[in-house]
């Protein structure tokens, strides 16, 4: 998964990891909102959603240490770390500022 999350961060477009946990209830609002910022961007970014109970190795390489933790990743460089919910429009904000 590694190799293929390297792969996957070396977009030209921004992709948007979403780290959660299934246990995690801020995760589940999280998750919503990004089917919503999905809709309104289209094809201008990627939203990729990683498990940090399967996939810890890529969640300790990124200093994931709370969920719900949003990163955009561009040319397989970080741009953009938070943690917590976010709503629709800044996620738009945040994703349309790195899609030009």
């Amino acid at each position: 998964m590694s190799q293929k999350f390297q792969e996957l961060i070396q977009s030209e477009r921004p992709v948007l990891i979403d780290f959660f946990a299934t246990w995690c209830q801020p995760c589940r609002v999280q998750s919503s909102v990004l089917n919503s910022v999905k809709e309104k961007l289209g094809e201008k970014a990627r939203i990729v959603k990683i498990d940090i109970d399967q996939f810890p190795s890529i969640a300790n390489q990124y200093n994931v240490r709370g969920v719900p933790t949003l990163a955009v990743f561009k040319n397989g460089e970080m741009l953009w770390k938070e943690s917590g919910v976010h709503d629709v429009n800044s996620l738009v904000g945040v994703l349309e500022q790195y899609a030009n």
